[in-house]
């Protein structure tokens, strides 16, 4: 948690080790204490088949090892936790609660019983290392202001944010600067390919570009960098969507952005596509008729599958009667919605409207995320909806199950996030966008100007 000279011991809340089982390994130097009560707690916690029960028998993996590893070590000593190879420090160590530790805390503190003997233990632990400065670690903002009400110092869990800020992730373009062609024109080439317009730049701007990334400029100059060696780049000319005539299932851009995203939606050599943007912005819209273009007219893919984590996350669907894609139907609001604007066709009969409906939904699957473990799909567009509230964990999980020929999209938004303990900043949404930026076959576009109406477009300036 912190490489500073000051040695500290960290007093893990059972949260803590069931958000990230590993987390007895990210504190470098520092010492490690567990109270009793968080032991029981992940005993408690360890039943079933959900993320947080899988954690929770990881973790208690974890501490078995380190203490069948000690070999001759005594567990009130503290047990040596593993060095990196390339660390220069000696690592902190374990210590495990062996003994009862009683510190008077006011009576009338509220909160569970388990809360409030954590804070117990502490204040006693303080007591008694004198030369280590005490500190609690918890997802649990509620524990960490009691904590500090009584003088307790308490953190959150950083160590697996992917970054300090949102603000600094990744957006997927970058305009250039006003005197960017007076000053790379010289080094420019230019050549046709298939009727696409390609140019190789070089110049120091361009090492900090990614693959699949969009560059643009005054002049409505829009293009999307192929590859980058070192100051040396190749840019290609993006279609543009918003005019009628490249209108993708009827669909066409409404804004610079849009634009950006039908262009890596409906590009075969990305596979895997990260879509962020507020309500409105057309997430779910663009990739469903991108989709149903490329599986019914173009033939790149055999079929459309949507998924989306379902709240409680991890949890059984239920036991609603009917197939797992009847269960799935009450998540998939989304879904419906934008398929009733796909198939708005000028119809004279409500025959052909249904018929048109039924051909697409035979060819759209909705799949539960509780199913996916095993699977492989071939030729499939796989759509993940409302990516933001997945950990890093699942999102590995849902990504490996991609064959050859599939293409992966996730969608979400970062300021909606229902999964407890899981932040903008440790989402699984915000750790692949940050991973797969440097990948030649991933791209990302952040949607930020609402599509919708003018009424919603007012309420989200105004409310």
């Amino acid at each position: 948690m912190n490489s500073g000279s000051e040695r500290r011991a960290y007093v893990l809340d059972t949260n803590v080790l069931m958000h990230d089982p590993s987390c007895i390994f990210r504190f470098q130097e520092h010492d490690i204490f567990l109270p009793m009560i968080v032991l029981e707690e992940l005993d408690n916690n360890k039943r079933g088949h959900s993320e947080v029960a899988r954690n929770a028998r990881q973790a208690s993996r974890y501490l078995e090892d380190l203490i069948a590893s000690s070999g001759n070590e005594s567990i009130e000593q503290g047990i040596p936790l593993p060095t990196p190879e390339s660390a220069d420090y000696v690592s902190g160590r374990l210590f495990l609660q062996t003994r009862e530790m009683l510190f008077e805390i006011p009576a009338q503190l509220p909160g569970n019983k388990a809360d409030n003997t954590i804070l117990s233990t502490l204040l006693a632990l303080q007591e008694e290392r004198l030369d280590v400065n005490v500190a609690l670690v918890s997802k649990d903002i509620n524990l960490r202001i009691k904590a500090a009400a009584l003088g307790i110092r308490a953190e959150d869990y950083h160590s697996d944010q992917v970054l300090d800020d949102v603000t600094l992730l990744y957006k997927g373009y970058n305009e250039l600067p006003g005197d960017f062609w007076a000053t790379h024109s010289k080094e420019v080439e230019s050549w046709q390919k298939e009727g696409r317009t390609y140019y190789k730049v070089k110049g120091d701007d361009v090492s900090s570009w990614h693959a699949n990334q969009f560059i643009f400029a005054e002049n409505n100059f829009e293009a999307l960098v192929r590859s980058v060696k070192g100051n040396e780049a190749i840019i290609e000319l993006i279609k543009d969507y918003r005019n009628p005539h490249h209108s993708v299932w009827g669909i066409t851009a409404r804004n610079q952005e849009q634009n950006f995203a039908l262009n890596i939606l409906m590009d075969p050599e990305i596979d895997f596509v990260t879509l962020l943007g507020m309500a409105g912005t057309g997430k779910t819209l663009l990739t469903l008729a991108a989709a149903l273009c490329q599986v019914l007219e173009h033939k790149l893919y055999r079929e459309i599958i949507m998924t989306r984590v379902t709240v409680p996350v991890g949890e059984d669907i239920g036991f609603l009667p009917g197939t797992e894609e009847e269960k799935m139907t009450p998540w998939m609001g989304a879904l419906m919605d934008n398929l009733e604007v796909l198939t708005k066709t000028e119809f004279k009969e409500d025959w052909e409207r249904t018929a048109t409906h039924e051909l697409l939904t035979n060819r759209i699957k909705i799949r539960s995320l509780n199913f996916m473990r095993g699977r492989t799909f071939l030729n499939k567009f796989l759509i993940i909806d409302e990516a933001q509230n997945l950990t890093p964990k699942q999102m590995k999980t849902l990504i490996t199950r991609a064959g050859p020929g599939t293409k992966v999209v996730c969608l979400g938004n970062l300021s909606q996030i229902d999964t407890p303990y899981l932040s903008e900043t440790t989402s699984g949404l915000t750790y692949v966008v940050d991973r797969f930026k440097q990948w030649e076959h991933s791209s990302h576009v952040t949607l930020t100007r609402g599509e919708r109406s003018r009424l919603a477009d007012y309420a989200s300036e105004v409310l």
